[in-house]
Formats: structure tokens, C-alpha cells, sequence
């Protein structure tokens, strides 16, 4: 294989696979509106320490009894440390109030703003939302055990 069909292989293989890389990590705008603020008071399902982006599942229980299961995206687990969390500081059952911007297409998905626990403190999730406003990292209160 000649150096120039290698070399127009590879700029095809880079053509299709950047998208896909861009797709992977996006801006806040591009999938959560800061309009859509959404007031979330559950127990947490779980919490996944994972890059680009931390999740936490939390199920809401609605007016009638019936569940909603939100997804919440939170920082990446560096960014988490740096605040003083841990793949540990959400344990499964824990209720939590948290504030957060919905997905533009309405699903059960947010970007955190804030977590508020039973006796008053804060957590910052380190979201995406955080990042794009400019907010210094400041370190977090530790969840109690």
C-alpha cells in the first residue's frame, strides 16, 4: 500500500471518528436548558463515579405514588475529589433535595446545580452548568456516613 492511500485511510478513519469523540463530550447548552430549573426530592438509586461525567439516579416520588427515575449528570470524578467527594459520599437510600436544569428534550435528565441533605448541608456536583458559569472550585461539606 503506498504511503498516499495509507495516508488518505487514515484522514477518512480521523473524519469518522471525530464526530463521534465530539458527540461523546458536549457543552451544557447543547443538552440542558438553564431555563428549565427542576426542584428533585428523592432517595438516591446510585451514584456512578465515571468519566467524562459523574451520574446519580434518584427516584422522586410524584403527588399520586408513583415514581420518577431522574438521571443527574455531576462532574467528573477529578473534578468531585478536588470538592472533597468520594465514589462513597451518595450511599444508595439517602434522601437528597437537588436542584438542577433539565434536558432540552424534557426527559428525566438534569445537570446539577446543587444537592441539599436532610439536615441543611450543600454539595456541589462539580456539573457541567458550574464549569460553563466560570465557578471556582471550592471544597465541599463531607456527607455524613
Amino acid at each position: 500500500m503506498s504511503n498516499r492511500t495509507k495516508f488518505i485511510l487514515s484522514a477518512l478513519a480521523a473524519s469518522l471518528i471525530a464526530p463521534l469523540a465530539a458527540h461523546a463530550h458536549h457543552s451544557f447548552a447543547a443538552e440542558f436548558d438553564s431555563t428549565k430549573v427542576v426542584h428533585l426530592e428523592g432517595k438516591v438509586v446510585k451514584f456512578d463515579w465515571v468519566n467524562p461525567h459523574s451520574w446519580l439516579y434518584v427516584d422522586v416520588t410524584k403527588a399520586d405514588g408513583t415514581l420518577d427515575h431522574w438521571k443527574i449528570e455531576g462532574g467528573a470524578p477529578s473534578a468531585l475529589l478536588r470538592k472533597g467527594w468520594n465514589r462513597n459520599s451518595l450511599p444508595t437510600g439517602t434522601k437528597v433535595v437537588v436542584n438542577a436544569f433539565q434536558a432540552r428534550d424534557g426527559a428525566n435528565r438534569a445537570s446539577a446545580r446543587d444537592i441539599t441533605f436532610p439536615d441543611g448541608r450543600k454539595l456541589d456536583l462539580a456539573s457541567s452548568y458550574q464549569s460553563q458559569q466560570g465557578k471556582k472550585d471550592e471544597p465541599a461539606p463531607q456527607p455524613a456516613k
